[in-house]
């Protein structure tokens, strides 16, 4: 027997008037009748019908397409909006209260979605209303683009298009127009737009079980936002690929659904239906501004990124594209505290990006620093060996390092190492001055910062700046092996001064500090430099293995239990020892070869 799918919820029938008490708590402009659960109206609270002097905008529908309608109420959108049950159209009863609720001399416009039971009911309601002496118009909203041409009297499915439709009509009555005048706003903007959405997962209704219609490797093109199949299931395609598909099928001459062409301004609106993050809508809208200009030939005037109208927790998203002329674009732009309309997408479109600002030339730096020797001296090649060995080592590592990273971590460690090592390979072919060992740490430092992202990242570029400063005030012709191990050391310092870690605290730390440790003694007492940079290798070792001991005290790690801990080793820790280890290897290997 399927389970019902787990939800954040008291009773499955109590989800839409406990919505309603959460809103109100939350935005003291709104309020609501009191008369839940029967009559189920969120309506602001500096209006009543008694002192209502401009057109009530009014719209509803079923419930879990929030913050659709509910969270638009606010001056310039909506005045009040009625909601059903999930999924259900509104009573008659709980609409024509909410016109009485908030209907002056002024009359009010009901913007309804084109769904049969919606049509129903607010038409009913609009009709009792007006024998009770209101003025009533209505607005009847059908963006979708994704099936064909209907045939039959039910038409096109009202989507994400109406928070558009809201927002003019909610401003032109702000604005003090007339109902009739509102109306034919409302409904020319409605004829503006279309919508299509697309899913990889249905929703989950409250105190039901989930379907599994679409399989693991499907999405489904033009589905309704109550999870109604839609126009066709497909293998999932890159996020390219769909919205292509869907701005084609909206914009499509064959089925003129709108009536966009060559050199039309749009606005642009992609709305996530409740289980997609906000990254992927962005990437949908990064990728759909460029094709509407390029491919279409359109001028993209607003962009509305986020979750308008939403189909409970479907992974998805819709986009709405509306033909904006100058008095729409007034209208969208116009002030509303609507809680759940967007802030900061009015105005002009300045280039959406500048360049990076450069560091200012240094002139302290010689010809030679400036790239890569043409010709490396002994210690260049040395250095060279030292780095290569040491990038490959931790790019064979990723997989390994994702996986230990993935018990104690975030599961990101290898990954992260291996964007640095692979920078680190291609910008020493160009860029390293070799040569000049002092640079060379710091240009290592510069390929870190600029592709490691997190701690990783930070921490290994504190490593390089610190190293440097401690190479570049001990400058001469040739860097020393105690000149490497005071920079090691004065690294170590950088890194626990900043990031507060030391040893035992189960961080890349233990493996380096006994390694400087050991470096700094064996050199003290006259070991060979080559002999001694290899038995501080083998304590870099031993050191990140036995961080499987050790409690964690910095870093994700320190939230996982000891139990866990036990049985892993700190991944940072492990890619110090392995990049250290295999340094001293490639450094052996070249005093050898001499």
């Amino acid at each position: 027997m399927a389970t019902p799918a787990k939800k954040f919820i008291n009773n499955p029938n109590d989800v839409v008037t406990e919505f309603i008490e959460g809103l109100v708590e939350t935005y003291p402009g709104l309020q609501y009748l009191d008369g839940l659960p029967e009559v189920q109206v969120a309506l602001r609270a500096d209006v009543s019908a008694v002192d209502c002097n401009k057109v009530a905008v009014i719209s509803g529908g079923g419930s879990g397409h929030e913050p659709a309608q509910a969270g638009y109420v606010g001056e310039g959108m909506l005045t009040a909006a009625i909601c059903g049950d999930v999924f259900a159209s509104p009573p008659v009863d709980s609409i024509l209260a909410g016109i009485r609720a908030v209907t002056g001399p002024m009359g009010c416009l009901l913007v309804v979605t084109n769904y049969t039971g919606d049509r129903l009911n607010f038409g009913l309601a609009a009709e009792l209303a007006k024998t009770e002496g209101f003025k009533v118009e209505t607005v009847i909203v059908g963006d979708d683009c994704a099936l064909p041409p209907p045939r039959g009297i039910a038409g096109r499915r009202g989507l994400a298009g109406t928070i558009l439709v809201h927002k003019v009509a909610g401003a032109a009555a702000a604005a003090g127009l007339s109902l009739e005048e509102v109306a034919a706003e409302a409904k020319h903007a409605s004829e503006m737009v279309g919508t299509m959405g697309v899913a990889l997962t249905v929703c989950s209704l409250p105190g039901q079980a989930t379907s599994d219609r679409l399989g693991p490797e499907k999405m489904e093109l033009g589905l309704g936002v109550h999870g109604e199949p839609g126009a066709a299931v497909v293998d999932i395609q890159p996020v390219d690929v769909v919205v292509s598909h869907v701005l084609q099928q909206i914009l499509s001459p064959e089925t003129n659904y709108v009536p966009i062409t060559r050199g039309s301004s749009v606005v642009l609106m992609v709305n996530g239906l409740g289980g997609t993050p906000l990254m992927e809508l962005m990437i949908a809208a990064g990728k759909a501004v460029p094709k509407l200009q390029l491919e279409f030939g359109l001028a993209v005037e607003r962009v509305y990124t986020g979750s308008f109208m939403s189909s409970l927790d479907m992974a998805g998203f819709s986009i709405s594209i509306m033909k904006a002329d100058h008095s729409i674009l007034e209208r969208l732009d116009a002030p509303t505290k609507a809680p759940s309309w967007p802030v900061g997408t009015d105005g002009n479109r300045p280039p959406a990006k500048i360049p990076v600002p450069l560091l200012p030339f240094q002139q302290n730096k010689n010809e030679e620093s400036l790239g890569r020797p043409q010709e490396l001296s002994q210690q260049g090649r040395v250095l060279e060996a030292a780095i290569e060995a040491a990038a490959t080592v931790v790019i064979s590592l990723k997989d390994s390092l994702n996986g230990w990273d993935g018990k104690v971590g975030d599961g990101d460690c290898g990954s992260t190492m291996c964007r640095g090592a692979k920078a680190i390979l291609e910008d020493m072919k160009n860029y390293y001055p070799l040569n000049d060992a002092a640079e060379t740490v710091n240009e290592i430092g510069s390929s870190i910062r600029r592709v490691m992202g997190g701690t990783s990242g930070i921490i290994y570029s504190l490593l390089c700046k610190a190293a440097y400063a401690e190479l570049k005030a001990n400058a001469q012709s040739e860097v020393t092996p105690k000149n490497w191990s005071d920079a090691l050391k004065s690294s170590i310092s950088s890194v626990s001064k900043y990031g507060g870690a030391s040893a035992g605290y189960r961080t890349m730390l233990d493996a380096l500090i006994p390694a400087s440790e050991v470096l700094e003694e064996k050199l003290s007492v006259g070991e060979d430099h080559v002999s001694s940079f290899v038995l501080s290798a083998e304590a870099a070792t031993a050191g990140a293995e036995s961080t499987i001991q050790m409690q964690a005290h910095a870093g994700r790690s320190s939230y996982v239990s000891a139990e866990i801990l036990a049985s892993i080793p700190d991944p940072g820790a492990m890619a110090a020892a392995a990049w250290y280890s295999a340094a001293a290897r490639a450094v052996k290997e070249q005093s050898q070869g001499l």
